[in-house]
């Protein structure tokens, strides 16, 4: 179990590197944790390049986190999973907005 929580805290910081290099503005921890977590599950590239960087970084950080829930589709089906976990990263993503 330690092994594979090491093993999982060091590919966060892939996710992590990734928001820091794409997320211009200041962001809380809970929401730089948000954003991690919505990277870890859809990637970096999709991430950096969604609507929801794109409003945060203009400074419409509750429009931002309010788009993280448009991600809760694969393969055009809405799956309840991906919707709980969405408004869980929305939720921590509005802590001090």
């Amino acid at each position: 179990m330690e092994q594979c929580k090491a093993l999982l805290a060091l590919e966060l910081q892939t996710y992590a590197r990734g928001i820091e290099s794409c997320v211009r503005v200041p962001l809380p921890d809970a929401r730089f944790v948000a954003l991690t977590s919505f990277a870890y599950n859809v990637g970096v590239k999709a991430t950096c390049g969604s609507s929801a960087v794109r409003l945060i970084n203009q400074g419409r950080t509750a429009e931002g986190c309010e788009a993280l829930l448009k991600w809760n589709r694969a393969a055009g089906i809405t799956f309840p999973g991906l919707t709980r976990r969405r408004q869980k990263e929305r939720a921590f993503c509005l802590e001090g907005a």
